[in-house]
């Protein structure tokens, strides 16, 4: 990527506001106080040290996750201004470390691809921490600041050679020139503040993806463990990832660049044997996980090329329909990234989620079309597998629209007659309702009798559904128990989906404690994430957490939902570890609960039903990348992967026998 101006000074600091806004309402900045609030902490000043890898300076990206939970980000970019800010009258590094919305990323001079566009980055996370040291190296000299919840404690000033900073570290920044943060995040403010390095493994991984050609490294001064990405290939390495478990049905990703009217447009195409899609965006190398225009503009030029392409071989007959976006789905893993002027992009919410630019669409579709119309016309055999794929998505999608039109003439399929199983609540107000999906008649029988009518509905589920992740729509319509619980929601599914119909805010798992009751747990999962995965990521999906045991004494009786909170309840029982292993205790009775239909109607309510005493998880996608992974690995129809899997992890396997 070609260097912007080399000038980077006082002049091109920008000032705004103060960060009072941000200790006062931070979730508005950076989304949540939880550990994703303290993980998006990392990421704003990561993106700063990303903004001068692509204005093509910094070549390295240093995190470093020292002890005391301190965290410090590095880079070797020209490092932030110090001088005094000629409209302010302080130091340009005590600008941007202590006022909101100041930066390099506004007006002339700056940064020409950002991705920070509202440049709260490094101050919110000033605003958010106990405690934060910004060092800056510029022209051989060292210069420091330290501040405390945004504001700081003293001048800009020279490094001393003896200073003592208040965390241990083994991490030596070898640079001419560059910035490096270390921030230990506002315990009154977060309710986690260790970073997780899994987590942050997966956020740089992806960025370097995105950024091909610049090096991260990562150190945990914690355990000893250390990754370094650097990726030349970037999109290509990328696609190539999402797909590793999965059978190709062409070998090389299709990789488009463009250039047009100063957005640089960069596609990534392959597509696979499954039946699901895996689409991810990116605007300035910030994922948009609720896509934008960008991805508009992909889809339409996706949908026009491979109609195009049809028609030219006669795979589309005059008299044929065109097939639709719908059909290019299927099987089809992509990325889509644009980089553009930061003073020009427009995203619709302060997190970034969804790129609003409306004049993205016909860029994006410009680069997508030329570029697919160039790789069908050089490469025809891979063109003609891609187009066998759509026409075979298509024709499954006729089957599929048959098939419902079938279930509809025979009973509904979209609420005009709820399944017989279904014992239904009386509120009609989704939001306070909830349905419990049950495993056996035998739970569903208990569970009708001990819920509150008034806004509980059970649905008991006979055997294990259909293992959906290998199946169509259509063939997945055929199966019984999943028709019951479609028409149960009120979703409907497939090209008629509407989740603003959905019964039920509150969907909630409820299986045995056993193998099986884990195995169809997994299989609702799946249906969920392939074919409803809108009732996940609006939060209406729950799995109830039922008592492993039941320990009674005499008159008392508890309930445990874990092998250590049994262990906790026999303390207070005053029990001793022998007495419980020979079972000598007079009086002590533990119950060991292999199924849900042990339990009766009363226990049932009130340790697994009623909402004052309950133990629900909600199931949310935080890395739809990893989700992927897992049901693909885990329920696909490559047996290596998922026998690596098991091989690997045998060893935590709890077996219940």
């Amino acid at each position: 990527m070609p260097k912007q101006s080399a000038k980077y000074s006082a002049e091109q600091i920008q000032v705004l506001e103060g960060l009072e806004p941000v200790r006062k309402r931070p979730g508005m900045y950076i989304g949540s106080t939880d550990v994703r609030g303290l993980h998006h902490l990392v990421k704003e000043v990561v993106d700063n040290s990303i903004d001068e890898a692509l204005a093509g300076y910094a070549k390295d990206v240093w995190v470093v996750l020292h002890k005391d939970d301190y965290v410090t980000v590095a880079d070797n970019g020209r490092g932030i201004p110090i001088e005094i800010h000629p409209k302010v009258g302080v130091s340009a590094l005590e600008v941007i470390m202590t006022t909101l919305h100041a930066g390099g990323k506004f007006g002339e001079g700056g940064y020409k691809v950002s991705t920070g566009l509202h440049g709260v980055g490094v101050s919110a996370v000033n605003a958010l921490s106990e405690y934060v040291r910004a060092e800056v190296r510029r022209d051989g000299k060292e210069y420091f600041q330290e501040y405390k919840q945004g504001k700081a404690k003293a001048k800009v000033a020279p490094i001393p050679k003896n200073g003592e900073l208040p965390f241990k570290t083994g991490f030596n920044w070898k640079v001419q020139n560059g910035t490096k943060i270390t921030f230990l995040a506002d315990k009154t403010v977060f309710s986690a503040v260790t970073v997780e390095f899994e987590r942050l493994e997966k956020q740089l991984k992806q960025v370097a993806y995105l950024v091909a050609g610049i090096f991260f490294h990562l150190y945990d001064e914690r355990s000893g463990e250390q990754r370094h990405f650097y990726f030349q290939s970037g999109l290509a390495t990328l696609i190539k990832h999402l797909n590793r478990n999965k059978a190709l049905i062409h070998p090389e990703p299709i990789l488009i660049h463009r250039m047009i009217e100063e957005v640089d447009v960069e596609v990534a195409i392959q597509y696979n044997d499954s039946f699901a899609e895996n689409v991810e965006s990116f605007a300035n190398v910030v994922p948009t996980t609720e896509g934008g225009t960008h991805l508009t503009g992909f889809r339409i030029a996706l949908t026009r090329a491979i109609n195009d392409y049809a028609r030219k071989t006669e795979a589309l007959k005059e008299k044929d329909e065109n097939l639709t976006g719908e059909d290019m789905k299927e099987g089809l893993t992509a990325v889509v990234s644009i980089k553009m002027d930061s003073d020009k992009i427009q995203f619709e919410s302060q997190t970034k989620e969804k790129l609003g630019n409306a004049e993205l669409q016909p860029i994006v579709a410009q680069a997508v079309k030329e570029g697919l119309e160039v790789f069908f016309e050089e490469n025809p055999q891979d063109g003609r597998v891609i187009l066998e794929k759509v026409l075979l998505a298509a024709r499954a999608r006729a089957a599929a629209r048959a098939a419902k039109d079938a279930v509809i003439r025979k009973g509904a399929l979209e609420g005009m007659t709820l399944p017989g199983k279904l014992a239904d609540c009386q509120e009609r107000d989704p939001a306070n309702s909830e349905l419990y999906i049950v495993e056996g008649d035998s739970a569903g029988g208990s569970a009708k009798q001990g819920r509150d009518r008034k806004f509980q509905a059970i649905l008991p589920l006979r055997g294990k559904i259909l293992n959906t992740e290998r199946a169509r729509l259509d063939k997945v319509l055929e199966f019984e128990e999943i028709r019951a619980l479609v028409i149960a929601l009120g979703t409907g599914i497939g090209d008629t989906v509407n989740y603003e119909k959905t019964r039920y805010h509150r969907i909630i798992i409820m299986t045995d404690a056993d193998v099986d009751g884990e195995h169809i747990r997994t299989l609702l999962l799946t249906f969920f994430f392939r074919y409803l995965p809108e009732v996940i990521t609006k939060g209406y999906l729950y799995i109830a957490q039922p008592p492993l045991y039941k320990v009674q004494k005499g008159k008392d009786i508890n309930y445990a939902y874990s092998d250590e909170e049994k262990n906790q309840i026999l303390k207070t029982l005053k029990i001793g570890k022998d007495s419980v292993i020979m079972t000598k205790s007079p009086g002590l009775i533990i119950q060991r609960y292999k199924g849900l239909g042990e339990m009766n109607p009363d226990q049932l309510w009130e340790t697994t039903m009623n909402p004052e005493n309950r133990v629900l998880k909600q199931v949310t996608i935080e890395d739809a990348v990893a989700a992927d992974e897992v049901f693909t690995m885990l329920m696909g129809d490559e047996v290596p992967p998922r026998k690596r899997f098991i091989q690997t992890h045998a060893k935590l396997a709890i077996l219940d026998i």
